[in-house]
């Protein structure tokens, strides 16, 4: 019953449909900082932020480019996230004989924090409305003439704000198309690794406990972030530490962060596209995979290793898209969203005007799920890369591009390949990330295979692919052959542009220009046919809400800041009451000595020094989704309380809806960080350099226990120890782990 009568926030304020007391404030929203509400916050929590406190929380959060968040935390440039959103960057600088991410890592001095060459982070600096601009570009057009004007448009005003400001500059769709929101980016692409706990801290309990409660887990990695003259940089806005952390239930607690993507503004059309369609589609692509995955990791130390970073995001992902797909299939939801969609349609009908104007907009919108039906699997297996899951031919394929689209003008390219995106892209590109062969043949092999079987051996596009060859053969072939995995190569190459592209003889890069045709031509036909129609009526749709109920609800969620409010708050599952505040004591109780319920030997060689009533994890009813990843849970007085690192099952419909009596956000404590950094780890260069406050409000020193007479751990398990040792770069070939 809740589930539906979340579904309903936008019925509700249509007048549509009466709900008990209580439903219609429901702690959700991922707010814009620019749209914020004030009154409702005053209103029910007593506090009201200043624009100096928005300000403080905007400059303080950061923005990870791999997809999560983070913050600011002393005034050397040092970044608090998720040990799971530094994942690339630990596997970066691990091999056989060093694994970082079994042993973990502390830099003991500056000159030991490692290079995390494949991540950047941003710091939004500064949002402008440049509605009026993308849509007066397009006003009257439809079709491929909107979609092209509105991408040019987007271009124009990222170029000319770059080239004004030096600034990272970003022209983000908001409500769909109702409104256009410029970002601009204080960009660092010197990040490096300070500190990270050991895989078996931070992800302790494994894919069994992923998107569960009580969690016991260390989900904590310390980055720094580089100027251009080899020192660390100082952030003009950092966040302190409150030591006590989240108290009690009832207290307010709020998340700065990007989410990444929510459709709870689409239609019901675009919803039964994604039930239908595209994710029944993936879980069953992504079911296979993980499958012949964790089969690799089983023939041996060194190929469970090379597996791991892909395994850990496949299960992550399948899991949460398995929990999106149900509440897609829950019959009183979309019901839920019917009545919402038909009582705003009614209301639009009864204003002839606006009639004239918005009315036809959702059928339009129809009209495009049934564009998106016809191309969805040439599309998704051609251009989004489906058929050809390989790190390597990600390379390969951005070299063909680049070559290409540089030579037009900035508004003609490929919105990946605009100038503002360049130094992201060029940087990912040269990522120093080693490229592990087997794993490379396993994924392309088993890629190459599903394209077979979704098109049929006959198809041209499958006989210009594999021509005589099996997806084996044609897989060990390219990937052996191949020289991209060096990134003094790849340099070279994007450097010399078509010149040097088009006469290349690597084998991937032969095969990424042989289909490269092909992908274009069926991304154009998406982009004209189902990107431009959505983002037309999409905007229609936008502004007949905008005429009926203001902006008085929050756009969905587009990896740009936000800032969601809550409390502590535990829940009933259904089956029991679950407290919202695990400790030290239950993961000790958890700990069985078998995978993946094994603490390091660093925590149970320091369980008697530890406080074993500390707080450790803690959930609240914060509305987040995946990008919300390494976000710092915040207290009224802009200090951090806690580190979001996790959703609780029920938040998997969080794409959709949000419901206040399930949904949980899963966070560390602050009280647990402090705990583990100070006893368990001996951090003492980030105890010193982050502001940690005591109950009087001002800054306190946390001092590090007296150094045991014996060792408490082996050397093998120490991260402290991991620092002597010389490093590899690397990374596994499989894309970088995703915000869970």
């Amino acid at each position: 019953m809740s589930r539906t009568l979340a579904a309903l926030s936008l019925t509700t304020l249509l007048g549509a449909v009466s709900l008990p007391c209580g439903q219609a404030h429901a702690e959700e929203g991922m707010w814009t900082l620019t749209d914020l509400p004030r009154g409702s916050l005053r209103q029910r929590y007593g506090f009201e932020p200043s624009d100096d406190w928005l300000l403080h929380v905007q400059r303080a959060a950061v923005r990870l480019g791999n997809g999560c968040s983070g913050s600011f935390v002393s005034p050397q440039g040092l970044v608090m996230t998720n040990h799971h959103c530094a994942v690339s960057c630990i596997t970066e600088h691990s091999s056989a004989g060093q694994d970082l991410m079994k042993n973990g890592f502390y830099a003991q001095s500056r000159e030991q924090e490692k290079r995390c060459t494949g991540l950047e982070v941003n710091q939004l600096v500064e949002v402008d409305d440049v509605t009026q601009y993308v849509h007066g570009a397009t006003q009257g057009l439809s079709g491929e003439q909107f979609g092209k004007a509105q991408r040019a448009e987007m271009s124009r005003i990222e170029k000319l704000c770059g080239e004004a400001t030096g600034l990272r500059c970003d022209v983000v769709s908001l409500y769909h198309g109702g409104k256009y929101h410029l970002y601009k980016y204080r960009r660092y692409s010197d990040v490096r690794l300070v500190f990270a706990p050991e895989s078996g801290a931070a992800s302790f309990g494994g894919d069994p406990d992923n998107f569960n409660y009580p969690r016991y887990a260390l989900d904590v990695t310390y980055l720094r972030a580089y100027g251009p003259n080899n020192q660390p940089i100082s952030p003009e806005r950092f966040l302190a530490y409150n030591p006590q952390g989240a108290r009690s239930e009832g207290d307010l607690v709020m998340a700065v962060g990007h989410p990444g993507s929510t459709q709870r503004l689409l239609t019901v059309a675009q919803l039964e596209f994604l039930r239908d369609v595209v994710l029944p589609e993936k879980l069953l692509y992504m079911a296979e995979q993980r499958g012949r995955l964790i089969e690799f990791g089983k023939r041996g130390i060194e190929q469970k290793r090379q597996a791991a970073e892909p395994l850990q995001y496949l299960e992550n992902s399948y899991k949460a898209n398995y929990g999106q797909l149900q509440t897609l299939l829950d019959r009183n939801f979309m019901n839920a969203k019917a009545t919402a969609e038909q009582a705003m349609r009614a209301r639009v009908a009864r204003d002839p005007a606006l009639q004239a104007q918005y009315g036809a907009a959702w059928d339009g919108l129809s009209k495009a799920q049934e564009q998106a039906r016809r191309l969805y699997k040439l599309f998704v297996f051609l251009e989004a890369g489906r058929a050809f899951d390989s790190t390597l031919f990600r390379y390969a394929r951005t070299l063909v591009r680049a070559a290409d689209e540089r030579l037009k003008e900035n508004g003609d390219r490929l919105r990946e390949y605009r100038e503002s995106a360049l130094p992201s892209l060029s940087m990912r590109l040269l990522s120093k990330r080693p490229i592990y062969s087997q794993v490379e043949e396993l994924s392309l092999s088993y890629s190459l295979t599903k394209l077979r079987e979704a098109l049929g051996p006959d198809h041209p596009v499958v006989r210009q692919v594999l021509g005589v060859e099996s997806p084996e053969e044609l897989a060990r072939r390219v990937v052996q052959g191949s020289k991209l995995g060096d990134s003094a190569l790849r340099k070279q190459l994007y450097e010399g542009g078509l010149r040097l592209v088009s006469t290349s003889s690597d084998p991937m890069i032969q095969l990424a220009r042989a289909i490269d045709g092909e992908a274009r031509q069926i991304r154009k036909q998406w982009e004209d046919e189902v990107d431009a129609l959505e983002d037309k009526n999409g905007e229609l749709v936008a502004r007949a809400m905008f005429a009926v109920l203001g902006t008085s609800i929050y756009p969905d969620a587009t990896f740009t800041l936000r800032l969601t409010y809550g409390t502590v708050k535990g829940y009933n599952d259904g089956s029991r009451v679950i407290a919202p505040f695990t400790y030290f004591g239950g993961a000790f109780e958890r700990h069985t000595g078998r995978d993946p319920f094994v603490l390091p030997q660093t925590w149970l060689g320091k369980k008697a020094a530890l406080k074993l009533d500390t707080p450790y994890d803690f959930v609240s009813t914060l509305d987040i989704i995946g990008g919300n990843s390494g976000s710092p849970v915040i207290s009224r007085d802009a200090h951090i309380v806690g580190l979001a690192f996790d959703g609780n099952l029920q938040s998997l419909g969080g794409a959709y809806h949000f419901d206040e009596a399930v949904n949980r956000c899963v966070s560390l404590h602050a009280a647990g960080l402090i705990e583990a950094l100070r006893v368990v780890y001996r951090t003492e260069r980030i105890l010193k350099e982050i502001i940690v406050l005591g109950p009087d409000g001002r800054p306190m020193t946390m001092s590090v226990p007296p150094a045991p007479t014996a060792p408490a751990a082996a050397p093998a398990t120490n991260p402290g120890a991991a620092v002597a040792k010389p490093a590899a770069p690397g990374a596994p070939a499989a894309a970088p782990a995703g915000p869970r």
